[in-house]
């Protein structure tokens, strides 16, 4: 009984501290796939497999209601600590190699994402990569404005340099 306690209060913290959590079913994995799907996620989040009424009551206790009705059979949360994108992509490609696991719904930010949205986010590219396009466009911009800004001064110093040349000969 304590241990069950105990249990719904780690799971109760997960799904608070998560940015995002999906749930998942993995019906007919071995151990070792387990491990491996664990292994690909560590970085970003953990993957927890716990019994459904303990996994119904942290989610009410922790104020999410998205996984309501849908925790039956081998279910399991994917807690997400970093990069839901990266998450995301890495449960898709597991799912391509190992079509037993099903992710079947999400929460990200308190929003209940579908199976399609989760799918959506994975075919995100990861905030790195936003990150790094973002910071090329702005470089961009800043040369093109010091481009503008010194366009003006180089007509200048060649109209300057004509009529020099114009008076001196």
């Amino acid at each position: 009984m304590a241990n069950k306690v105990q249990t719904v209060a780690e799971l109760t913290d997960a799904f608070k501290s998560s940015s995002a959590v999906f749930l998942t079913e993995y019906r007919g994995l071995t151990v070792s796939q387990l491990k491996e799907l664990r292994r690909s996620i560590s970085k970003d989040a953990t993957y927890a497999v716990a019994k459904n009424t303990l996994l119904e009551i942290s989610a009410k206790n922790a104020g999410v209601s998205a996984f309501e009705g849908q925790l039956f059979g081998p279910t399991a949360m994917t807690f997400v600590h970093g990069d839901p994108v990266t998450v995301a992509k890495a449960l898709r490609d597991f799912a391509k190699a190992n079509p037993l696991l099903v992710v079947k719904t999400g929460v990200l930010d308190g929003i209940t994402l579908t199976e399609a949205e989760v799918k959506k986010l994975a075919d995100l590219e990861s905030r790195e990569v936003l990150l790094a396009k973002a910071a090329s466009m702005f470089k961009a911009k800043m040369f093109q404005a010091a481009y503008m800004f010194q366009a003006p001064l180089a007509q200048a110093a060649r109209a300057v340099d004509a009529l020099r040349i114009k008076q001196e000969g």
